[in-house]
């Protein structure tokens, strides 16, 4: 075992603290990583508070994970120790269904993925995983991630967000063919939003960014948007009624999705990604018969597909926007990431956690 130490919340209410904690030494296959940078999610406000049920306190939250390798055991082919290495949302799982098969493991058919935190830890068991906001990580190399070098020229710290607000975005955007001569819609200017707009810029598509705020259509043209369209002004809806191939919602509150699914082409898909408190309501199911639209969802990337996402923003120069922080000030950047006072994502630098 090695010594670890973290920030971790002990409960619904209280600051997150120091932590420290037991690793498991590197099996033959497992790869061990010095974290250096960590990207604050959505998911790790919302587990760290309670507001999904079944946390496990003290919970260790972060699964945008980028560091450099210390350890490897004797099986391992892909990584050497001081390369780069990234961890994503997902550190195992059933490895033999169909879904994992098919390199579809956030999808296990046997309900087996294990996640990178506050999940039944298949290699540890009785215990739950601990995540990013901590100094170091063990993990199946099968779940680690290269971190290509023309990336890390670009800005190390800005990779992290890839690991969940890029891959979010690249897989609908990819499953369901963005590309050059397709129109394509991203709801919501946030940390996965602005990804979407940067991504679906880069397949090539006609990229029409949906926002309620005036001030931010400067920065979406910024991030390659073709147009942008307040969508709370009914006229600039109508005038895009039916003209959409794809569109990827973002928005994690609920809300009318009518005024989404009109605006998508035949066979058109509106595919949600953010996960609302409460139910949508219901949607008009007329409107979906009449152009045999499609109301989906998608949930991150197989680790074949992270890869692939990796090297496709390797290839475009693609990486977040960020705001770095020491880990002392994830409780400050939760609280503004409630009034979405960040552009785009928080990303812990770990190095200070040794002054914690």
């Amino acid at each position: 075992m090695s010594k670890a130490a973290a920030y971790a919340a002990f409960d619904r209410t209280s600051p997150l603290r120091r932590f420290d904690f037991e690793r498991r030494e590197p099996g033959p296959r497992d790869v061990q990583l010095d974290i250096l940078h960590c990207g604050i999610c959505h998911s790790d406000l919302h587990t760290a508070r309670g507001e999904w049920a079944g946390t496990t306190y003290p919970c260790v939250p972060g699964h945008e994970i980028v560091g450099r390798v210390t350890k490897v055991g004797a099986e391992v082919k892909a990584f050497h120790v001081g390369g780069l290495a990234g961890v994503g949302c997902m550190v195992g799982s059933c490895g033999d269904c169909a879904s994992c098969r098919a390199g579809l493991e956030q999808y296990c058919d046997r309900d087996a993925t294990t996640w990178t935190y506050n999940s039944p830890d298949r290699a540890s068991p009785g215990k739950v995983t601990y995540g990013g906001y901590s100094s170091h990580i063990v993990v199946d190399e099968r779940f680690c991630l290269r971190v290509p070098e023309k990336l890390a020229l670009v800005a190390l710290a800005a990779v992290a967000p890839l690991l969940c607000a890029g891959i979010t975005m690249y897989s609908p955007l990819r499953h369901w063919g963005a590309a050059k001569g397709k129109r394509v819609g991203i709801v919501g200017l946030g940390g996965l939003g602005h990804m979407g707009v940067k991504l679906s810029h880069a397949f090539g598509a006609h990229t029409v960014l949906f926002t309620t705020s005036p001030g931010k259509a400067e920065d979406a043209r910024r991030l390659g948007a073709d147009e942008v369209v307040l969508s709370n002004d009914a006229g600039a809806m109508k005038k895009h009624e039916a003209s959409l191939d794809l569109i990827v919602n973002t928005v994690a509150v609920s809300h009318d999705l009518d005024a989404y699914t009109a605006l998508l082409g035949r066979d058109g898909a509106l595919v949600l990604v953010g996960v609302p408190e409460h139910r949508h309501p219901s949607p008009n199911v007329s409107r979906l018969i009449g152009k045999r639209r499609s109301i989906a969802g998608s949930l991150i990337g197989g680790v074949r597909e992270t890869q692939e996402m990796l090297d496709f923003c390797a290839a475009h120069g693609i990486v977040s926007d960020i705001e770095a922080i020491p880990v002392q000030k994830i409780d400050e950047a939760y609280a503004r990431m409630l009034k979405n006072d960040v552009k785009y994502r928080f990303v812990i630098d770990m190095a200070s956690l040794a002054s914690s």
